[in-house]
């Protein structure tokens, strides 16, 4: 059971795949992912996701990875979860080797401690998306409809390896993705039908899309009831049906279209108890990110005083306890 100080709360690590001066930084020296893991501590997080657009650890050496998983340690770094990005399972030229690296990726995150790897069906980004100011207004992957039974059946197989490590996925939600929309997401973590499988209800990723939109709050009530893992942010959002025009900015999460201190209330009255990873596109991503871990955890306190989210009922979602991931003990965060 987790209290309000020792939630996890990870940073997302966003240094990208070569260092300042241009270096791979899967091959870089390993001061330089000390330095950039002392800049997060520093921050005041305790908790790291090491997504996979960082260092790649299903590819490094095992010397290296003894190196990294050392320095985590000694910096009192825990991994609660480890994302992949843009590695879906059922990419058309690439969906063997994307699965192959997932099984690879939950033997190592099981090494690091991380109880969620997290999953999405998003694809590289296209010519017109790597040159767009914000990647996601450009048009993108869309899921095929007729590899859903493919996509359904290999988390079924992730989910497995998984489960004999006692560890968890979580499928983020993606525009466009079988995990696209509310009811999509639903219907596909119920297909599945595995107690270690929940959603990651990143809505985020929605509400900043320039085209229609549910709320907010019709999209969490429908997804939270699965929520394993959160990737959380928020952007301001504005639109004029008359002249069918969108705006949209990324921002801290207390400034955003999203109340999350409401959000985050009603998630653990339903009984979330899954780690946070907080994100934030442009400006100083990491700045940002540091003032929503303390926005999150000053949330917490103040909601765990009326809240047992430990102890909640979750008949209702028919999945049993898919949103409690707990662990004995955690390292308290400084903040």
């Amino acid at each position: 059971m987790y209290t309000a100080d020792t939630w996890p709360i990870a940073a997302k690590m966003n240094f990208g795949s070569r260092t300042e001066t241009g270096e791979d930084i899967g091959t870089a020296p390993v001061s330089i992912w000390e330095d950039q893991l002392l800049q997060v501590k520093e921050l005041g997080f305790g908790a790291i996701d090491p997504m996979d657009d960082w260092v790649p650890l299903v590819e490094i050496s095992e010397e290296r990875f003894a190196s990294f998983r050392d320095m985590c340690r000694d910096l009192d770094l825990s991994i609660p979860a480890i994302s992949v990005g843009r590695r879906s399972v059922v990419d058309v030229r690439n969906g063997d080797t994307n699965l192959a690296f997932v099984h690879d990726l939950i033997d190592r995150g099981h090494e690091l401690g991380a109880q969620v790897i997290n999953i999405g069906f998003m694809e590289a980004l296209t010519p017109a998306q790597e040159k767009a100011l914000w990647f996601w207004l450009a048009p993108g992957h869309v899921c095929d409809p007729q590899l859903r039974p493919l996509a359904v059946e290999r988390v079924r197989e992730l989910a497995r390896h998984a489960g004999q490590l006692g560890m968890h996925i979580s499928l983020e939600m993606y525009e466009d993705t079988y995990v696209g929309t509310h009811d999509g997401a639903v219907s596909f973590v119920r297909d599945i039908d595995r107690d270690n499988v929940g959603l990651n209800p990143d809505i985020g990723n929605l509400i900043r899309l320039h085209r229609p939109m549910p709320s907010y709050q019709d999209m969490f009530d429908a997804v939270l009831p699965y929520a394993n893992y959160w990737h959380i942010k928020n952007y301001i959002r504005d639109e004029d049906p008359e002249t069918g025009t969108y705006m949209s900015a990324p921002v801290p999460l207390e400034s955003g279209l999203i109340n999350y201190r409401a959000v985050i209330r009603q998630a653990l009255r339903g009984g979330f108890t899954g780690a946070f990873m907080v994100e934030h596109y442009g400006s100083d991503w990491l700045g940002v990110g540091a003032t929503n871990a303390r926005y999150i955890r000053q949330v917490l306190r103040s909601a765990l005083r009326t809240i047992d989210p430990f102890n909640a009922n979750l008949s209702a979602t028919g999945q049993g306890a898919i949103g409690q991931i707990t662990r004995e003990s955690a390292p308290a965060p400084s903040y």
